[in-house]
């Protein structure tokens, strides 16, 4: 009688190990080394997607049945979430949509799933490719635009939007509203200081995320107070170091010198006190900062360094090329004593960023890639400013941070993005070497994963006929 029940019971186990149902799967991404990029710390995992988000996280010895058409083997590769450029241009005038478009497929080439456009005047092209990207009929980057950028009458950059008295400020904004843009950005080329302030809290009023230039006429704090989301360039977190800024403030507003001049005099009285006082209201304020390092060094030596054979100039259209002219004559004309104060000023912002980063002031690497930015190449440049941040001494794991994670954090989207996490969307990279130990492994990619898509940077570097793209990174 026991050996019949015995038998049974096993009969039962077989026929249930032989019926197991398998759990189907869109895409399965088998025993990685996924990178927690909170702490650091790295785990076997195999990652499991279904419509364009993470439904499973696995240890490598899970033996649930499991099945999907696409399997990638991740043994030895490193799974971090996709990078982000936290600062980039789509502009330049209808001329020069096409080119602008073609940028995309280079930010996914370059493992960047989500760039944040920073503004410009293609706000409608901007919006479409925007769609086609989310419908997956496009191949590029999840895009979170400002549309055009607020500033005053006869603004520097094309497309902007006039603030030229309180009225204008509630149209402005009314504008963006209905553009459905994702952030307000706010430039210095014109807007008065008092008007620039008040956008800024007529913004945050409204539960708008705003960043942008600070016109030297405000001080720092008094923009921070407004609620100013993010400060993009290390110019005006340096004129709220120095301990003469409300007396800079009060010169440049009498007209007795301009921004530029006014640089040597913030780095002479830069003090180590009030620095810290800043970079605590920073903190206090959750106000982020977007160093832009890598734009900065390649402006600054202009007049020393020869960009003819850089690997991506021959990717630009000869139209944004042209765009890159004023820079370059401006940086050609100045004096000499101008071009040494630019690097000077370069130096100091690099210690100035990891002054910045030490203090845990939020940062977001962003590139300032796009027309009439000299040099500074879409794709390509969010790797060079990771190492950037690298060589001003931010450790790997911050650099990685201030990609995708606070980026995620800036623009409150981080119930959806910016780790590895169940539910989230499943915008990956998947790397050949650990990030953690070198910087420049970022730009060794095996697969970049877009939600369900798989995409090869060599089939891609192939198709825009630049394998040298790959080979020489």
């Amino acid at each position: 009688m026991k050996k019949r029940i015995l038998i049974f019971i096993l009969s039962i186990v077989v026929f249930s190990c032989k019926n197991e149902v398998q759990t189907s799967y869109d895409l399965i991404i088998e025993n990685g080394n996924v990178i927690d990029i909170v702490s650091g710390n790295i785990s076997k995992q195999s990652i499991f997607i279904n419509e364009g988000r993470i439904v499973k996280l696995a240890n490598s010895d899970d033996e649930s049945a499991s099945a999907s058409e696409i399997i990638l083997d991740g043994t030895d590769k490193y799974i971090l979430p996709g990078f982000w450029d936290n600062h980039v241009h789509f502009r330049g005038g209808d001329s020069l949509i096409q080119a602008n478009k073609d940028f995309l497929k280079l930010f996914i080439m370059n493992g960047i799933t989500t760039v944040r456009d920073a503004g410009g005047d293609l706000t409608s092209s901007v919006m479409e490719w925007k769609q086609q990207i989310e419908n997956t009929e496009l191949v590029g980057p999840t895009i979170f635009s400002a549309g055009p950028k607020i500033d005053g009458k006869s603004a520097t950059w094309a497309g902007s939007l006039a603030v030229e008295t309180e009225d204008d400020i509630s149209v402005a904004l009314d504008s963006l509203k209905a553009l459905n843009v994702d952030f307000v950005k706010l430039y210095d080329s014109r807007i008065s200081g008092e008007l620039y302030l008040k956008t800024i809290q007529e913004a945050t009023k409204r539960g708008m995320i705003t960043s942008g230039h600070m016109p030297f006429t405000v001080t720092l704090d008094e923009t921070l107070d407004s609620g100013i989301g993010a400060i993009e360039h290390l110019y005006y977190v340096l004129k709220g170091c120095s301990s003469e800024e409300k007396q800079i403030t009060e010169a440049i507003k009498n007209g007795e010198y301009g921004f530029w001049a006014s640089m040597e005099k913030l780095i002479a009285t830069y003090q180590d006190s009030t620095a810290e006082n800043t970079f605590e209201s920073l903190k206090e304020h959750n106000t982020y900062v977007v160093p832009t390092l890598h734009i900065g060094n390649v402006l600054s030596y202009l007049d020393e360094v020869n960009h003819e054979n850089d690997t991506y100039l021959k990717l630009m259209p000869s139209g944004i090329v042209k765009t890159y002219e004023g820079r370059i004559r401006s940086s050609l004309n100045s004096s000499e004593e101008a071009r040494q104060n630019r690097k000077e000023l370069n130096t100091f912002f690099k210690s100035l960023a990891k002054s910045l980063s030490d203090a845990n002031v939020k940062l977001l690497a962003g590139s300032d890639s796009g027309a009439s930015n000299s040099y500074t190449y879409p794709g390509i440049s969010l790797h060079q400013e990771l190492k950037a941040m690298v060589d001003a001494g931010i450790s790997n794991l911050k650099a990685l941070q201030n990609s995708t994670y606070n980026g995620a954090q800036f623009l409150k989207k981080d119930s959806d993005y910016g780790t590895i996490e169940v539910g989230k969307i499943s915008d990956l990279v998947i790397l050949n070497s650990n990030p953690l130990e070198d910087i420049n492994n970022t730009r060794d990619i095996d697969f970049v994963i877009k939600g369900n898509d798989v995409f090869n940077p060599e089939i891609i570097a192939n198709e825009i006929n630049c394998m040298e793209c790959i080979v020489n990174k």
